[in-house]
C-alpha cells in the first residue's frame, strides 16, 4: 500500500547561492559523508530529503541530519535513517521507500514513494 508520494525540484544555481551565503547550511542539512560530495549531488540530496518529508506528510520529528542519502550495492539511491526520523517512518507503518533522483540542466529532482501497511 502506498502511504505517501513526494517530489521536489531544486534550482542548482539558487541552491549554490544559498550555500555560499550561509555555509552552515551544509552542517544543518547534510550528514558528514554527504558533505564531501559536489554541490550538484548535494542539491539532488536536498531534493530527496524534501521529497521524503512530503511523502511523510510533514516534518514533525524529522531531522535533516538523520537522513543520509547513500547508494546500495547496485548504485541505486536509498535512505539510511536514524534517530527520531527512523521512529517517525516506522510509526507510520512504512517499510519501504523508493527513491529516484537526478540532476541536469541546472536543476535537481527527486521523487519518493513510501510504501507500507499504514497505521
Amino acid at each position: 500500500m502506498i502511504i505517501g508520494i513526494g517530489v521536489d525540484l531544486v534550482d542548482m544555481e539558487r541552491f549554490e547561492r544559498s550555500v555560499g551565503r550561509t555555509p552552515r547550511l551544509l552542517e544543518r542539512l547534510f550528514t558528514p559523508s554527504e558533505r564531501r560530495m559536489p554541490l550538484r549531488s548535494l542539491a539532488a540530496r536536498y531534493a530527496a530529503k524534501e521529497a521524503l518529508i512530503k511523502a511523510l506528510g510533514g516534518s514533525d520529528g524529522v531531522h535533516w541530519n538523520e537522513i543520509d542519502v547513500t547508494r546500495d550495492a547496485a548504485g541505486a539511491p536509498r535512505f539510511v535513517l536514524s534517530g527520531s526520523t527512523a521512529e517517525v517512518v516506522a510509526a507510520r507503518g512504512i517499510h519501504t521507500m523508493h527513491l529516484s533522483m537526478s540532476h541536469d540542466a541546472g536543476a535537481a529532482i527527486a521523487q519518493v514513494i513510501a510504501e507500507g501497511s499504514g497505521s
